[in-house]
């Protein structure tokens, strides 16, 4: 089965937006600060495509082209549009990571951050107790049974 004109515009439109599109134009490409911090750029991207065409005949014949197996003259267009807005900035240093939102709002995201942050303090508090209990532990038998 032979390729449809509207296959390749799609193609075309659709290659183009993958083109533009990367995970670097969604979460951007590290800076470091002069203070150690490093500092993540975050955008939110949408885009939409649209793409049509029409196949044009004379006096309305197109079962004497299709009997024939002849092409009809084909017409069409295809357009798309970007959108790339500032969401936040992830920031990372001193021991923490936070998203620094744009729009100042307490977004979801920011919200699993300062989870994340949470649950590895928690996790580093618990390693810690622990590891003191242990080595009191280790004390304590140590006094119970001496060598």
């Amino acid at each position: 089965m032979t390729e449809h004109p509207i296959e390749g515009l799609m193609k075309t439109t659709m290659n183009s937006l993958k083109e533009m599109v990367d995970v670097n134009t969604i979460v951007g490409d590290p800076v470091q600060s002069p203070d150690g911090l490093v500092i993540i750029p975050v955008s939110k991207i949408s885009f939409g495509f649209a793409s049509g065409g029409s196949e044009f005949n004379k006096n309305n014949r197109s079962s004497e082209h299709e009997s024939q197996g002849t092409k009809l003259p084909f017409g069409g267009g295809s357009g798309a549009g970007v959108s790339v807005q500032p969401v936040g900035f992830i920031v990372a240093g001193n021991g923490q990571i936070k998203l620094l939102t744009v729009d100042e709002g307490n977004t979801a995201l920011t919200s699993l951050f300062d989870f994340i942050n949470k649950l590895a303090d928690n996790i580093q508090t618990s390693i810690k107790k622990d590891k003191e209990h242990k080595s009191e532990v280790d004390r304590l038998k140590e006094i119970q049974n001496p060598s």
